[in-house]
């Protein structure tokens, strides 16, 4: 394909890449049908709207887009369960992963037994020291006590624990979206679209969005006897950062969830997600991208390095001290992840350049790295890299290690097999993401093994990151007007990114490096219109230097838009990805 603006090797080293002219094509298909901005028919092309759907495309609607509850293996029987264990008042616990998915999956079950006047104890496992998901000495403690135990956002391949709580005499069910093994634990039900008997269910939900559907069957189990449930519509501020947080692929019904989770959140009606969007210092009206970056990594921030139920017990409180006090703890815990994780960074890709950053695998391994950090520092390694990465930390002969990896290479199944091989002691995940426990001995025989999964699926031939564009724009036609239509589109995030555009052959007017290394410039094309643009990182590579001492050099940029508001004053402003000479 011919390099965009005839960009082949930007000064971050990408090729770019704009719409194709079949794309084209569709656009102006689109643009003659309707009368949306051309910026935003060919992001709608690049999306594959046809322009009869492009505006239930644009305004995506849960009654549409939810998928049937019924069609899910075991979906009744989790449900008839629930309502039992409703009706008979019996004890019940969640157990629920440290993350947030497993945090905002407790508080929607929590919630909802909450409006029957129905306590339910949570119980979130230690990470250092039990590790993710059900363990054996925990499930039978449960179950001494309560007769429903239902796990979240885990379990699916928790097969001895399971059968622990079921031999103390608990019922347990699964709410998971995590890949399925060839056979399942003996719960009384699994809910999981990632099961491998599933054929046509929506395995690109989250945990929180099958938990939200299991409350959606039972809405309707409630209504046909006669009563009145939940407002489910209220919670989806909890499905919104549950998906976005656990970089779930914006598409179909999750596109739907998050847009009218967002709408809930910017009500302000949840203690704990006010409490936290304010230490966040968010004071605009939530967007995906800050339920990624802002709200998401505090409430993983203890079960990364602190107590692991902080994160869910902020989201469940209905008081709003309570929930002030823990999310001032959660924005302590954060910033001292932040600096973990750097330490852990610096000597993770030091240790992968030695031993190559072009193999089909980069991984990195150390004593003392906290668990904590290392899935982050592997997602680190595979945005720098354009490959699959593991990164491992040992305390003595145990290793815990998270994995991240590319679009088109599994690694969940991978991960799998290594389990399955006896090179490793567990594990398990989905496609773009996995967890896995090993001893030492087992280190270099494992990643030598996961090495070759990989190199079969095609990792060891990818090159680096292309840049693909949405077009080119002029600054005059950058305007807060366009913006707004384009986050029509949206939201953006995982499978679904914000759109990005050229502007081609501009200069350089203002240029300062802010911060440690970030890069603030203004641009124009001659004709009088000025844009700010912001480069995060910009002097981690070559990108602020030389845009730094542009010498009056004239540049393509290429970025995304969003709206900057200034003391009242709201105007476009690019967040700079890259540039060339022009």
């Amino acid at each position: 394909m011919n390099a965009f603006l005839g960009v082949e090797s930007s000064l971050t080293g990408r090729k770019w890449l704009g719409p194709t002219a079949e794309v084209e094509r569709q656009a102006e298909a689109i643009a003659q049908q309707t009368t949306l901005p051309e910026a935003l028919c060919t992001l709608l092309a690049q999306r594959g709207v046809p322009a009869h759907e492009a505006s239930g495309f644009l305004d995506p609607t849960l009654r549409e887009l939810l998928p049937d509850p019924r069609k899910m293996k075991d979906m009744d029987k989790a449900a008839a369960r629930i309502l039992a264990a409703l009706d008979q008042s019996e004890r019940v616990a969640v157990f629920a992963d440290y993350d947030v998915d497993g945090a905002t999956s407790a508080t929607l079950l929590i919630d909802w037994f909450r409006q029957f006047n129905r306590n339910v104890t949570l119980y979130i496992p230690d990470r250092i020291e039990e590790g993710y998901g059900p363990n054996t000495t925990a499930m039978e403690k449960l179950a001494t006590d309560h007769s429903l135990i239902i796990c979240v956002d885990c379990g699916t391949l928790s097969f001895e624990p399971i059968a622990a709580a079921r031999a103390k005499g608990a019922d347990v069910i699964v709410l998971d979206h995590h890949l399925g093994a060839e056979t399942l634990p003996d719960a009384n039900a699994v809910v999981n679209p990632n099961r491998q008997d599933e054929a046509d269910a929506p395995g690109y939900l989250c945990a929180a969005g099958v938990v939200f559907l299991v409350l959606v069957e039972l809405g309707r189990l409630l209504r046909e006897a006669g009563r009145t449930g939940p407002d489910l519509i209220s919670m989806l501020d909890l499905v919104a950062l549950g998906t976005v947080a656990d970089v779930a692929p914006l598409i179909d019904a999750n596109r739907a969830l998050v847009r009218q989770g967002l709408k809930i959140m910017a009500r302000r009606s949840r203690p704990g997600m006010v409490a936290l969007a304010d230490v966040a210092g968010l004071n605009e009206a939530p967007r995906a991208y800050h339920l990624g970056y802002l709200l998401g990594p505090r409430v993983n921030a203890g079960g990364r390095i602190g107590k692991a139920d902080l994160g869910a017990r902020l989201l469940t409180t209905t008081d709003s001290n309570e929930a002030h006090s823990i999310a001032e703890k959660l924005n302590e815990l954060n910033a001292e992840r932040r600096e973990i994780e750097a330490r852990v960074q610096e000597l993770a890709l030091g240790q992968a350049e030695q031993r190559g950053l072009d193999l089909p695998l980069v991984w990195a391994a150390g004593d003392g790295w906290h668990p904590g950090v290392v899935g982050i520092v592997a997602s680190r390694l595979k945005e720098a890299t354009n490959r699959p990465a593991i990164v491992i930390g040992f305390d003595g002969p145990d290793g815990k290690g998270s994995g991240r990896s590319v679009t088109g290479i599994d690694l969940g199944a991978a991960i799998q097999k290594l389990a399955a091989d006896g090179l490793i002691e567990k594990g398990g995940g989905h496609k773009m993401a996995a967890g896995l426990s090993l001893s030492r001995d087992k280190l270099e025989p494992a990643m030598a093994r996961l090495t070759e999964l990989m190199a079969k699926q095609g990792a060891g031939d990818l090159g680096a990151a292309d840049l693909k564009l949405d077009g080119i724009l002029m600054p005059s036609a950058a305007s807060v007007d366009l913006i707004e239509k384009l986050e029509e589109a949206g939201p953006f995030g995982a499978s679904a990114p914000a759109p990005r555009f050229a502007f081609p052959d501009v200069q350089i007017l203002f240029a300062k490096r802010v911060g440690q290394n970030h890069l603030k410039i203004s641009f124009g094309d001659g004709l009088g219109t000025r844009i700010d643009a912001i480069a995060f990182g910009a002097f981690d590579g070559p990108l602020g230097p030389i845009l730094e001492q542009h010498g009056g050099a004239r540049f393509h940029l290429a970025g995304r838009l969003e709206v900057n508001q200034w003391q009242g004053r709201l105007s476009p402003q690019l967040r700079l990805d890259d540039a060339a000479r022009a």
